[in-house]
């Protein structure tokens, strides 16, 4: 069984959409849809925007339906020139930036006692993605990178730029590094799946709005012919 998270109403609506024989129960204030899509078992859910949503929710997805594999599809904001609005990128892993524990001697963005801080995604289903994104989006670029996460939305320059030497990251979002760690803690692998809606500069609260419906539109159709194929 497949878990699919999306953040927002607006990510998780049209996928809902595309189910079938669907029953619905409501745990940590979150709606999860059990059914089918294509054939394959899924569940849907929308997290609600933030690490701590997402976090809870892919642990109820695994003590609760015995997952096989999370995606979590969206939206970001890119930090990568080459990176435009309504490209999509595929995890290859993701790491928290606004995980902080310099104080103690750490690097910015590892998490104190632990024994990794980035997670990688599973390859196999990146090059699923990827494989199934060409088919049915052939007008936008794809991108394999890291996804960078925080409880932040970035909309100035300097954030950006901060964010981008530091980490290296390819766009950055709300919820992907917290459902990578669940992931990693469980042992099941993961992907995240970014429809780029803005620069994650000064232009970001301009940008979103006008571009939102369309990257969502494009996780929509590369979610639907990845459960079609997995």
């Amino acid at each position: 069984m497949i878990g699919i998270i999306g953040a927002m109403d607006e990510e998780v609506s049209r996928i809902k959409e595309e189910m079938q024989e669907v029953t619905i129960k409501t745990k940590a204030s979150m709606d999860f849809y059990k059914g089918t899509m294509e054939g394959k078992d899924v569940v849907v859910v929308r997290s609600g925007i933030g690490k701590v949503n997402a976090g809870i929710c892919t642990q109820i997805l695994v003590d609760e339906y015995g997952i096989d594999a999370v995606v979590n599809t969206g939206i970001a904001g890119s930090l990568n020139a080459d990176i435009d609005i309504g490209d999509i990128v595929l995890s290859t892993d993701a790491l928290q930036h606004d995980m902080d524990a310099t104080g103690f001697g750490y690097e910015p963005g590892v998490i104190p006692r632990m024994e990794k801080s980035v997670f990688v995604a599973d390859e196999r289903l990146r090059t699923l993605a990827r494989e199934c994104c060409e088919r049915v989006n052939p007008d936008i670029n794809i991108f394999e990178g890291r996804v960078v996460s925080g409880d932040q939305f970035i909309s100035d320059k300097d954030k950006k730029n901060y964010i981008l030497d530091t980490f290296q990251g390819y766009c950055t979002e709300m919820e992907g590094a917290a459902i990578a760690q669940a992931a990693y803690l469980n042992n099941i692998p993961f992907l995240i799946i970014r429809a780029i809606s803005d620069k994650a500069d000064d232009s970001a609260t301009e940008d979103y709005p006008t571009f939102e419906k369309k990257a969502i539109m494009h996780s929509v159709n590369l979610m639907r012919e990845m459960i079609k194929n997995i």
